[in-house]
């Protein structure tokens, strides 16, 4: 071994016996039996060493070392005579003869304990990150990030890929989110944007003549935290393909991701391909959410014709949804417990009855139901112990909830959710056009650049009025594994003819697309491949292999819930001569 030891903290074994080293690493613990005895615990990135000082020279010696210091411990190896089989060198101990401390610990008390870093407050272990990550537990995610981009490197090289890195420092342009922007020095007035994603470069790349491009790509967007969102910056494993079609994008991924699932996973099974294929209408319609969760049993029925019957006001004139739950033990308490939870999520708390272990309906709502209580068992299929939970509202307010009580009811409920695997699906066909939350208005639903179904035909039928924009299917697809969207992609609208004519129903004309994408669209009219592409999210991805809840513990250094870095201290302000440099005037709210 280089450097300045011999033998690394988790390397030494009962071959190792006798032999004279030299370990260096932080020291985690010390404990003092006596005078003359003490027990010290060296750890470095790959493992705990345990040094036992026998003389009243090096039990002072050591108690003198704050805890967190790094050392320096040359010694000689014996068997442990009290051996610790769950450690990898607890058959082994090092006799200490010095140990020397190479950079000292000043303080006293710890923000926390290291090894319980992940129970303290997440604001002290974000400030405090280089102490959180000397904890083994937290350091092993970010082992595992770099094992599974390595994988997803290799994986992508052999299937012909080419590495290629796009520009940080690009143009704004309206992509969804909110950009970062960078203002320029050199034009006063003017500002670079980081990119959202490397879409337009990528789709250029294909335009000049690359085959099938990949990068794991830095993605910037000024948005809100989520549990499976890092507020400011991502990574994701941007691909495009030349000449090609979805089923060769499916066929890419369905072949890299299972195998980096199966091995690097919390659980062993991964969907092999093909991946089950939902259409966007369909999963809403069945699943209440167009990231289903495949490992719950639990789908959603339509119950809108049969509780109009019932004179129960809120179902009046309103879609109603049922998700039905056999099996079910769970007591009123719970019930309401779980109601709770699912008003939490969904903005509204279902409505619900249930059959007993004689199969009589009762609680909840079922009285309104009694009239027609043949009519529903026949609908509902419902047996014993059965719980039945219903939304209403609009069509997809009812979807949307329906979609949380499987979500929720699926996980409440033993026996309806397979836990131990990976359930990866395709969402397909999504709607090419929505009428905007803020605008009341037609608007892309997702990418503007994805090929309409049914190509220029169909958007000039749109235009004509023979066909509602809102029935227009796109070639989108997003891919989903345990309820959680890894990825948005499409078969990309490489025609200028096509894609002026699908911006101009949403009133954007021709020098509109040419002002917005100049590069994108000069480039299509000079002779553009059909090309599709994907973009998996690398930080989902880990966040899934992991098991984790939070997207934060797989990151070196992510920001808190409100895009701070409690590290670094960013964002700060700057010095008034930075402003004035760039032409910068900072206006109080």
């Amino acid at each position: 071994m280089t450097q300045m030891r011999t033998h690394t903290c988790g390397e030494l074994r009962l071959e190792n016996v006798g032999a004279q080293v030299q370990i260096v690493g932080w020291l985690e613990n010390v404990r003092e039996v006596g005078a003359n005895l003490a027990f010290a615990v060296i750890r470095d990135f790959y493992g705990t060493t345990q040094a036992v000082c026998e003389t009243e020279e090096l039990v002072k010696a050591f108690r003198d070392i704050t805890k967190e210091s790094t050392v320096m411990v040359k010694g000689v190896v014996r068997e442990r005579a009290s051996k610790n089989p769950k450690l990898p060198t607890g058959d082994i101990e090092v006799v200490p003869e010095s140990v020397e401390v190479l950079g000292r610990c000043r303080h006293n008390e710890l923000p926390f304990e290291i090894n319980r870093s992940r129970e303290a407050d997440e604001t002290a272990r974000l400030k405090h990150r280089y102490l959180d990550l000397r904890n083994p537990a937290v350091k092993e995610n970010i082992i595992l990030r770099c094992n599974v981009v390595a994988a997803l490197r290799a994986s992508m090289h052999e299937h012909g890929f080419m590495e290629i890195t796009s520009p940080i420092l690009t143009a704004s342009s309206p992509e969804g989110a909110r950009d970062y922007l960078v203002p320029s020095r050199k034009h006063p007035g003017s500002f670079y944007a980081l990119p959202q994603a490397p879409q337009q470069f990528k789709q250029l790349l294909m335009t000049s003549g690359f085959d099938r491009y990949f990068q794991i790509a830095p993605c910037f967007r000024d948005e809100d935290a989520r549990g499976d969102r890092s507020p400011g910056e991502f990574y994701q494993l941007d691909m495009e393909m030349a000449f090609a079609s979805q089923e060769d994008v499916f066929a890419v991924l369905e072949d890299v991701l299972p195998p980096i699932f199966a091995k690097y996973g919390t659980y062993d099974r991964a969907s092999s391909a093909p991946f089950t294929r939902i259409p966007y209408l369909e999963a809403m319609e069945r699943y209440g959410s167009d990231k289903p969760d495949l490992r719950i049993d639990l789908t959603v029925d339509d119950l809108t014709a049969l509780a109009q019957e019932t004179g129960f006001e809120p179902f009046a004139g309103k879609t109603v949804k049922a998700v039905v739950v056999d099996k079910c033990t769970l007591t009123r308490k719970q019930i309401e417990k779980l109601c709770g939870d699912i008003e939490v999520q969904a903005g509204q708390k279902p409505y619900w009855m249930k059959t007993d272990d004689k199969n009589a309906l009762a609680g909840g709502v079922a009285k309104f139901f009694a009239p027609m209580e043949e009519a529903l068992r026949g609908a509902l299929k419902l047996s014993e112990n059965t719980l039945v939970l219903l939304t209403c509202g609009a069509k997809l307010a009812a979807q949307k909830a329906a979609g949380v009580c499987v979500k929720l009811a699926g996980a409440a409920v033993p026996g309806h959710m397979d836990e131990r695997q990976y359930s990866f699906c395709w969402i397909v066909d999504f709607p090419m056009f929505e009428i905007g939350e803020e605008s009341g208005e037609l608007e892309f639903c997702h990418n503007p650049f994805s090929m309409p179904n049914g190509g220029l035909e169909i958007l000039e039928k749109a235009h004509r009025g023979e066909v509602d924009p809102l029935e227009i299917s796109a070639w989108q697809y997003d891919l989903v594994c345990n309820g959680v969207e890894l990825s948005s992609g499409a078969v990309r609208n490489h025609d200028p003819d096509i894609m002026l004519r699908a911006f101009q129903l949403v009133r954007l004309g021709e020098e509109d697309v040419k002002s917005k994408f100049p590069a994108m669209y000069n480039a299509f009219t000079y002779g553009a491949p059909p090309h599709a592409g994907i973009a998996p999210g690398v930080d989902r991805m880990v966040m899934l292999l992991a098991g984790e809840a939070s997207i934060r513990e797989i990151i070196p250094f992510p920001m808190n819930k409100n895009a701070q870095d409690l590290l670094m201290g960013a964002p700060a302000p700057v010095m008034p001569k930075q402003l004035e440099e760039l032409s910068i005037a900072v206006v109080e709210k």
